[in-house]
C-alpha cells in the first residue's frame, strides 16, 4: 500500500510540474522573448523592470516544477541531476558528491526515489543542524547499490525526531523501493543515513 500510495502521489506531482515546466514556464520565456525584441523607444527603466520581473517568474515557475518533480531526470539522468543539485547548495553549504563510475541507471521510480531522498536530506540539514559540510557517497557494487548522506552538523537523537515529517518522508521513500537502511547520529555528533538498494528493484 505504502509503494502504491507513493507511485500515486509521484504520479500526480508528474503532472503538475509539466504543466508548470511546460505550459507556464514556456509561456513566459515567449512572453520574455516578446519583450526583448520590442522597440527600444520610450521608457527604458519601465522595460528593464518588466523584464527583471519576467526572468524572476521563470526561475520561480522552474523551482516549483523541480521542487514538485524532477521532471528532466529521465532523459538527464540522476548524477547529473544531482550534481546540478550540488552547485546550486555549494552557494550556502560545503558539500561533496562522490559517485562510482560503475554507477548503472536505475528504473525512473527508484532514481527519482533517491534523488528526493537526496533532496530532503539535504535541505533538512540546511535548515536545521547547524552543518558547515555534507557529504554524498554512491557506490555500486554487483549485488546492489549504496547511497551514504553525511553532515558534520548538531545531530540527532532518532527516537526523539524520528516521527518529524522530513524523517517520515525519507524512510516512506526508502521504503517504497524495497531499500534497507541505517541512521548514525547522535547530538553534537552530526548525522548519517546508509541506504542499500538491491539489484532486482533499482534495474
Amino acid at each position: 500500500m505504502a509503494l502504491e500510495n507513493t507511485k500515486a502521489q509521484e504520479e500526480e506531482r508528474k503532472k503538475i510540474a509539466i504543466l508548470v515546466h511546460d505550459d507556464i514556464g514556456n509561456r513566459l520565456n515567449i512572453l520574455s522573448l516578446w519583450l526583448n525584441n520590442l522597440n527600444t523607444e520610450g521608457d527604458e527603466a519601465i522595460r528593464k523592470n518588466i523584464s527583471d520581473q519576467m526572468s524572476a517568474l521563470i526561475d520561480s515557475a522552474r523551482n516549483i516544477s523541480h521542487s514538485l518533480y524532477p521532471v528532466n531526470l529521465e532523459s538527464v539522468g540522476l548524477v547529473l541531476y544531482i550534481e546540478e543539485l550540488v552547485i546550486n547548495l555549494s552557494q550556502r553549504i560545503a558539500i561533496s558528491l562522490q559517485v562510482s563510475p560503475k554507477y548503472k541507471k536505475k528504473d525512473i521510480f527508484t532514481e527519482v526515489q533517491l534523488y528526493r531522498i537526496i533532496q530532503e536530506f539535504t535541505t533538512n540539514v540546511i535548515k536545521h543542524s547547524e552543518a558547515t559540510k555534507i557529504g554524498i557517497y554512491i557506490k555500486e557494487y554487483s549485488h546492489h547499490l549504496v547511497l551514504i548522506i553525511s553532515d558534520n552538523g548538531q545531530g540527532f537523537e532518532y527516537q526523539t525526531v524520528k516521527k518529524g515529517m522530513g524523517i517520515k518522508n525519507i524512510e516512506s521513500r526508502i521504503k517504497s523501493i524495497n531499500a534497507q537502511y541505517k541512521w548514525k547520529s547522535a547530538t553534537q555528533k552530526g548525522s548519517r543515513l546508509i541506504i542499500i538498494i538491491p539489484e532486482e528493484n533499482g534495474n
